[in-house]
């Protein structure tokens, strides 16, 4: 991957780090995205030596994915990878983070996405590719998750469109779908619902664990992995691919 430029949405923490981490000791270039700079300078510090970047900034607003398009204007692109999301429960009140998570997971992967398409079209390498990070919650629903469930099914329907989009110009696009991975994002969901079941999280823990065949949480750096295979491959477009410990098996 050496001589390769790959940005990264919500790159601070968690999976989007475990990504820029493995690209970055592949021989990459990193363009480090998020609304937390001291976060993305965390995650820049970790980095292997190379042509690195860190730019904050909130992709819910169009103008803001456009903004920082434009200040890379002439950059060259071979890879998109939309990982930013946030989740927890929403409730049809007063204060409904519907909007919110909505804005985040799937409007603001449409906005990232398209905003850099061009300098993706433009790249002249090989192996171009958008990766869109979903969730096993896009085929499965939980209770009270009735935003982040939608947002993540929405996904799966922009990597299709964009997948016959941008086959002509051989531009891969694909969707992986983590089931419980062990980040903070994935622990707090986990305090969230136990407290909503009335039940500790080390019992919810152990109950979520029952659905997985493989029995335990994957680490951000397996998911790493995948991420790391496909963009580096050119056969492969327009597909969901599960990571979840078995939890769901797609036929």
């Amino acid at each position: 991957m050496q001589h390769k430029r790959y940005i990264i949405s919500g790159a601070g923490s968690g999976i989007g780090r475990a990504i820029a981490l493995k690209l970055a000791q592949a021989g990459a270039g990193i363009i480090l995205i998020g609304r937390n700079q001291e976060k993305l300078e965390q995650t820049h510090s970790m980095l292997a030596k190379g042509n690195h970047l860190v730019i904050s900034t909130d992709i819910r607003l169009k103008k803001n994915c456009l903004e920082v398009s434009n200040i890379l204007n002439g950059t060259h692109i071979d890879g998109i990878i939309a990982n930013a999301g946030i989740g927890g429960e929403n409730y049809f009140s007063d204060d409904d983070r519907w909007e919110e998570i909505i804005d985040t997971n799937l409007s603001g992967t449409y906005y990232f996405v398209n905003a850099f398409l061009p300098q993706l079209k433009n790249s002249n390498g090989t192996c171009k590719q958008v990766l869109i990070t979903s969730s096993v919650l896009a085929k499965l629903g939980v209770k009270h998750y009735t935003a982040y469930c939608a947002s993540k099914a929405g996904l799966l329907g922009l990597t299709r469109s964009w997948a016959m989009e941008l086959a002509e110009d051989q531009i891969m696009v694909n969707a992986i779908c983590p089931g419980w991975v062990n980040t903070n994002m994935a622990k707090e969901g986990m305090e969230g619902i136990a407290k909503s079941m009335g039940i500790s999280m080390q019992e919810f823990h152990q109950l979520a664990m029952q659905s997985v065949p493989l029995g335990r949480m994957a680490e951000p750096e397996e998911i790493a992995d995948l991420v790391y295979y496909l963009m580096g491959q050119n056969a492969i477009t327009g597909q969901v691919i599960d990571i979840n410990g078995g939890s769901v098996m797609s036929s």
